[in-house]
């Protein structure tokens, strides 16, 4: 298998995608934040001391989708044309999805998966003071569109 990131020598460097035609994007990704009763209580009737953790984790979210390049170093800076970050209050756990989309030269899954993990981040950095076991879990890209290799989608678990 060839690493598309290492040179001939094994040494890492950025992809030169300057040839590539711009073309449309999306991916999406999920998560979940795990938590007591007592903090799924809490998020319900929005009695988190720190404030509307819900509305905070999307912005976070959001905001760490256009910051891709500043925390992957092999990461393309491009065009985050969209962002979208949903979060359900289900029975034991916050249920996250992100959906990035670009017109650009390369894709978006770092920036969906990204959008979840921080928007999980922020979710555990707001309710810890009530409960510190919020776990994040099973973060992943669920699908993506656009670009060279076409359509994917993870099959049901």
């Amino acid at each position: 298998m060839k690493f598309t990131h290492l040179d001939n020598d094994g040494e890492a460097y950025m992809v030169d995608v300057t040839a590539k035609t711009p073309t449309v994007r999306e991916a999406t990704a999920v998560g979940k934040v795990t938590a007591s009763p007592t903090v799924m209580q809490a998020l319900r009737d929005g009695t988190v001391p720190k404030g509307d953790v819900l509305a905070v984790a999307r912005i976070a979210g959001i905001s760490a989708a256009k910051r891709v390049p500043d925390l992957l170093p092999l990461a393309h800076t491009i065009g985050v044309h969209g962002a979208a970050v949903d979060l359900s209050l289900e029975e034991d756990h916050v249920a996250i999805t992100a959906t990035v989309r670009t017109a650009d030269r390369t894709g978006v899954e770092m920036e969906a998966l990204t959008a979840v993990t921080v928007a999980a981040l922020a979710i555990v950095d707001m309710v810890k003071g009530v409960d510190r076991s919020a776990a994040i879990e099973d973060c992943k890209i669920i699908a993506k569109s656009g670009g060279r290799s076409g359509d994917w989608k993870r099959p049901v678990d």
